[in-house]
């Protein structure tokens, strides 16, 4: 499926969307990603309207059941499809405000260095995702990915297009706004597409889905512009105000004391004190520290010269909690849930750029996205005979 000369290959697609005037307020349809929901969070969802995503998102196992309804939904007009398209999506959250771009994004294979992977992933979140793609053959949610844009013109047109009206404007999670415009235009559709040709895109979230992706487009087959060799992408440039990354704090279920370290008073000292370092801090036996670390990235660092030298050959994964809360950390120690916590300061995003295009993954949860894009603002039908 790699192309002789491999290039980000955007395009319109025939999005489809909800019908507002028969399916109801968007801000009732739409949920978080799949992966991100409890399922105490799913029920909640499913209870503020019969059509919200979560049905086709998270279906459990009766995959076939969400496809019915997906074209069920089809069928019934509470989904249209639009004319081919391109998609600018804002939020608006905690004062600050992101703007990202919604097309089809060519699949190719990480070995092309187009699609830039950052993270290690695991078999039994792919088995669940192709499951439902055989069953639907469509995309529900978008995957996300960054880009740096800087001189490319994309982000001039990402402004015009949002100082128009937008499409829609809908409420999402964790108290978001949200508002979606439509770009119909083919020189708007056109510019997009030759201002990302010759950028690496790198993804943000959605690794499992995106290795899913291509294991079912090779499976259907398809020409090469073909609907099933594209995903549903969202695309946001790095240098975006708006692009938030979190830390995601480790905790060890085993281990020894780690000696060495910068003692630091309290959790609020020993956080402040990564700042611009490559360092990270821990906690253990109510004592906290920061650890000073050689090499470029600390979350690699930390792995490489202190979590793997106190595992050995046993997995990380098995003996790894994880939090985006610091004090949720030092709880799980306190209540010895975990033997010890290591805290991390906000990732670079481009030296995670930068490692990718060396071809380097870093340890799962190395960063975390946020706000997350919601899904149901945009869906995607995958066929080897349908062409974009």
């Amino acid at each position: 499926m790699g192309l002789e000369n491999p290039i980000a290959d955007v395009r319109a697609l025939p999005g489809i969307r909800y019908d507002l005037a028969r399916a109801g307020d968007l801000s009732t349809l739409v949920a978080p990603p799949y992966d991100v929901m409890s399922e105490t969070d799913v029920a909640r969802y499913e209870a503020l309207s019969p059509y919200n995503v979560v049905r086709l998102t998270r279906p459990g196992r009766d995959y076939d059941r969400a496809a019915r309804t997906f074209h069920d939904w089809l069928s019934g007009g509470i989904l249209t499809a639009d004319a081919p398209s391109m998609y600018v999506h804002e939020v608006r959250f905690n004062g600050r405000r992101r703007r990202d771009l919604i097309a089809a994004l060519r699949l190719q294979p990480y070995e092309d260095r187009v699609v830039l992977p950052h993270e290690r992933t695991h078999r039994g979140p792919k088995e669940d995702r192709l499951a439902l793609l055989r069953a639907t053959k469509a995309n529900f949610e978008p995957l996300w990915f960054t880009y740096e844009g800087r001189g490319s013109g994309l982000s001039r047109i990402i402004e015009v297009v949002s100082g128009r009206n937008p499409a829609v404007v809908f409420k999402g999670p964790e108290e978001t706004e949200h508002r979606l415009w439509v770009i119909s235009d083919p020189e708007h559709q056109a510019a997009v597409h030759a201002a990302l040709e010759s950028l690496p895109v790198l993804i943000a979230d959605g690794h499992h889905r995106y290795e899913t992706a291509l294991t079912y487009a090779e499976e259907v087959g398809g020409d090469a512009d073909a609907t099933s060799r594209f995903t549903l992408a969202l695309l946001t440039d790095l240098d975006d105000p708006g692009l938030e990354v979190l830390p995601t704090h480790r905790v060890m279920k085993v281990g020894v004391a780690v000696t060495g370290g910068e003692d630091k008073a309290t959790l609020e000292d020993t956080l402040s004190a990564l700042r611009g370092r490559v360092a990270a801090g821990a906690y253990r036996d109510h004592r906290f520290q920061v650890l000073q670390l050689e090499g470029e990235m600390a979350l690699v660092e930390l792995h490489t010269q202190v979590i793997d030298n106190i595992l050995g050959k046993r997995s990380a994964e098995e003996f790894l909690l994880y939090t985006r809360d610091p004090e949720e950390a030092v709880r799980w120690v306190d209540e010895g849930v975990g033997s010890a916590a290591f805290f991390l300061d906000v990732p670079d995003l481009r030296l995670v750029l930068k490692l990718a295009q060396e071809g380097k993954t870093l340890p799962q949860k190395s960063t975390y996205f946020h706000p997350k894009p919601p899904s149901g603002m945009v869906f995607f039908q995958l066929d080897q005979d349908r062409h974009l």
